[in-house]
This record gives C-alpha cells, structure tokens and sequence, in this order.
C-alpha cells in the first residue's frame, strides 16, 4: 500500500484539537497517511507579514496535498489573506463543498445533497481596488473564458463522475451582462458535452430563495467567486452548520483540503470542539488520494456516531468532549 504524504497545518483556535482528533482516527483507520506538521500561526506574524511561512508553502509544494484547520485573517491588521495566498500559489481554481443531510441530526430540511463547485481566483475577489476619489472607491470583478471555461469543466466532470444528475449555473447575467454573460457562455459550451447531464440557469437571488424553499430542486451548482462564496455557506445552514460541513480547494497539481468554520476561541483547549467537518474533509483528500473505500468507511463511521447521539458534541445537542466522540468513531471503525 502506498503511503502518502500530506501536509498537515492545524490551525489557531480549536484547530490543534481538531486536527488531533483526525490524526487519532485515522491511524485507527490504519490510513496510510505520514503526516508532516507545519505550524502556522496568526499570532507569530506581524502586522502587514504574510500568516504562511515559506517552509509551509514549501511543504505543500512537495506533498501537492495539504489538510488545514482553521485559521482566520486578522481584520484591518493589514495581513495578506491566507487564503487568497495558497489559491495564488497553487492555482486552487475549484472549491468543492458538498452538503448533505446527516441522519440523527434534525434540521428544517430533510434530504438535502447539493454539491457546490465555486470558481476561486477571480471574480469580485481579484483583490483590484483603489480609491478613486476620496470616499469613492472601485473595485473591478474579473471574469475570463480560461477561468469559467475551467471551472465549468471541473463542474460537469464531477457531475458525470459522481452519478448526478443536473448542473445548475448560478449567475446574475440579467445585470452584469458581459461578465456574468461570459460565464454563462462557457458553461452552456461546456454542456454541450455531457447531453446526459441536465443544466439550467438560475439567477442568484432567485436561487437563495429557491434553496431556502426546496433545495431538493439542486443537485450539482457551478459559481462564480462571490456567489459561490456565499451559497456555499447558505448551503452548510441547510444540513446543520459549517461545523460538520467539508471543503476541498484543487488545483491544476495541487489540493488543500480544510474546516470552513471559525477558530472558536472562546472553547479553545476545553476539548469541546467539534472535528466533524475537519474529518470529512480528510475523507474527502482520501478519495482524493485514491483511497475511497477507507474514506468511505471513516465517512460512515462518523456519520454512525452522529446518528447514535451519545457521543456527539455539544454543537450537535450532545455532552461529549472531543475525544469522546473521537474515541466513538473509532471504535465504529
């Protein structure tokens, strides 16, 4: 069995908890993962200093895959976004974010398994702004063929790979016709080739309303930058919060895999953190790495504990400390 080498930075906050945790189970798992830690930290940067040290970047650019917990951006610190540094880096043009129901945790919705694909490197968040007068600012989105040609791309491959069954574009080309239009073109090319996938187009407002209302009427969504920033997000509301809610960033020869949530500081070093959402995103890197039925299989037993409701924790209405309902996990293993 080949071992793969992953990049592991867990994070401020909760992070080293929660990354803990997932290192537990998977050598529980007997996942054959060597983990090489790269500690990164907002606390150790100066104003204005980037929040990745070269020797993280480097690490990542070896192993081409990493598992990050949270770490937030200070703001109005002047630091560089860490995010917006690794998708730079490492050209991590899709950002994947499945949400599905979990069984044992009620929500208002039942039954929901939408996949957002979101375009990650241009958009609104090109980071082009200036002042051009005082108190007015610009700020200019940037949309391109190459890019929503690509993400397109990845969307309906996924899609056909994955046995879905229809792609939606989310746009607002009614108003931002050349740009959001442009993106709608490419996605309507990129159609053309998968006549067994259905697609359609849904206005973005139309489609929070829509989500909200019946987000069983979604399956596989493709947006641009901001967009896709925000449903996402929208959609991790519908299953139970960003708490238990994967992501996977990838790229052209790279993949970081990470927690959406926050660093939790008011619970930090009180084992109360939740290591849902970081463990399906390293089940996500399994399948990445070609180890699909361990991610499966760890998958499952996560989802078992969940659905039990004796080990989980107190963001899932139960008591249990983190390394109860790692241990939980493990032992469904």
């Amino acid at each position: 069995m080949k071992t793969h080498t992953v990049t592991l930075i867990p994070g401020d906050g909760v992070g080293p908890e929660i990354a803990d945790a997932v290192v537990r189970i998977f050598e529980a798992a007997k996942a054959p993962i060597r983990w090489e830690r790269q500690f990164v930290s907002t606390e150790s940067v100066e104003p204005g200093g980037h929040l990745i040290s070269e020797e993280a970047l480097a690490s990542i650019r070896k192993n081409t895959v990493a598992l990050k917990g949270p770490l937030a951006t200070p703001i109005g610190t002047g630091h560089v976004s860490l995010n917006l540094t690794l998708r730079k880096a490492f050209q991590l043009y899709a950002n994947l974010r499945p949400c599905r129901s979990i069984e044992g945790l009620k929500t208002r919705y039942d039954n929901v398994d939408v996949i957002v694909v979101r375009e990650n490197t241009e958009g609104e968040y090109s980071g082009l702004e200036h002042e051009v007068v005082p108190g007015v600012v610009e700020s200019l989105k940037v949309i391109t063929r190459a890019a929503s040609t690509r993400i397109a791309d990845f969307a309906f491959y996924y899609a056909a790979t994955q046995n879905r069954r229809k792609v939606s574009a989310i746009h607002k080309a009614n108003i931002m016709k050349k740009s959001d239009g442009l993106f709608l073109n490419c996605c309507r090319e990129v159609a053309k080739k998968y006549p067994q996938l259905q697609y359609d187009e849904v206005i973005v407002d139309n489609c929070c309303m829509q989500l909200v209302a019946n987000p069983q009427r979604f399956d596989v969504m493709v947006l641009p930058n901001l967009y896709g920033d925000i449903v996402s997000d929208l959609c991790a509301g519908l299953i139970g919060g960003l708490g238990i809610a994967p992501s996977g960033n990838i790229g052209e020869g790279a993949a970081i895999f990470e927690s959406v949530h926050g660093t939790a500081p008011d619970i930090a070093g009180q084992g109360k953190a939740n290591p849902t959402a970081l463990l399906l995103s390293a089940c996500m890197m399994l399948r990445y790495l070609g180890e699909i039925e361990l991610g499966a299989r760890i998958e499952e037993a996560c989802y078992a504990v969940i659905a039990g409701k004796q080990h989980v924790t107190f963001d899932l209405g139960g008591t249990a400390k983190t390394a109860e309902f790692t241990q939980a996990v493990i032992d469904r293993l």
